[in-house]
């Protein structure tokens, strides 16, 4: 993949099934379907955005890079950067809050069906996206988790299909349970520690606030431990 991209989206691009017809929303820069046609993994894109200075953006290296025929960049809001007979196959969504990407999809869910795979990558609330991925008849066939500039990030890939996934599961992602790796590993000791220092802080006399941290570190602690379910 060309250099352009950062580690993320780097890892985000292995996921595009070959050939696929690309929305990329909040495309910013436009830099992952440039790298992606680059590559001649894919033939064609759109590239949505919604802010006016990321969209200028986004059109200026299109053309520097001599794809504005292959790549049209939308202003747009979210899924409305697409209609059905665009064609589109493949989403990514990436660097967004968890909650965001869910209200992304839930505007433009009747525009899914058409839709074969989404690549998604949440900075956050990874459980909320998860929920709205199983209620809404997705399945997520793959999870990734890795690190960029000493953050932790992951990638959830979801096709349509009936699963159901434990309270768990939906916090912790039911693949990256199953490999526990490094990197899941310290993401959630990482956690552990911070609701640590916030338990210190909070008063003896509390026990309703301390109660339901000290809970949350138990059950991080017993997913690393492999006693959680």
């Amino acid at each position: 993949m060309d250099t352009i991209l950062s580690s993320r989206l780097t890892e985000v691009a292995t996921f595009v099934p070959k050939g696929s017809k690309l929305l990329d929303v909040g495309s910013d820069h436009a830099y992952l379907p440039i790298a992606l046609i680059q590559s001649g993994h894919i033939s064609s894109a759109i590239a949505g955005e919604v802010a006016q200075g990321p969209y200028d953006s986004a059109v200026k290296n299109v053309a520097e890079y001599g794809l504005s025929d292959k790549i049209e960049v939308r202003l747009a809001n979210g899924l409305a950067a697409f209609q059905q007979n665009d064609g589109v196959t493949t989403i990514t969504i990436c660097g967004m809050g968890g909650r965001l990407i869910a209200d992304i999809l839930e505007a433009g869910k009747e525009k899914l069906a058409q839709v074969e795979r989404l690549i998604l990558q949440p900075n956050n609330r990874e459980d909320d996206l998860r929920t709205w991925l199983v209620q809404n008849h997705f399945t997520i066939v793959t999870e990734k988790i890795m690190t960029e500039n000493r953050k932790f990030y992951e990638i959830l890939v979801a096709e349509h299909g009936e699963e159901k996934l434990t309270t768990t599961e939906l916090r912790f992602g039911k693949h990256l349970l199953a490999e526990k790796s490094e990197v899941f590993l310290a993401k959630w000791a990482r956690e552990i520690g911070k609701l640590e220092v916030a338990l210190s802080q909070i008063p003896e006399s509390n026990d309703g606030d301390r109660s339901a941290i000290s809970q949350k570190i138990k059950t991080i602690q017993e997913v690393l431990d492999g006693s959680g379910k």
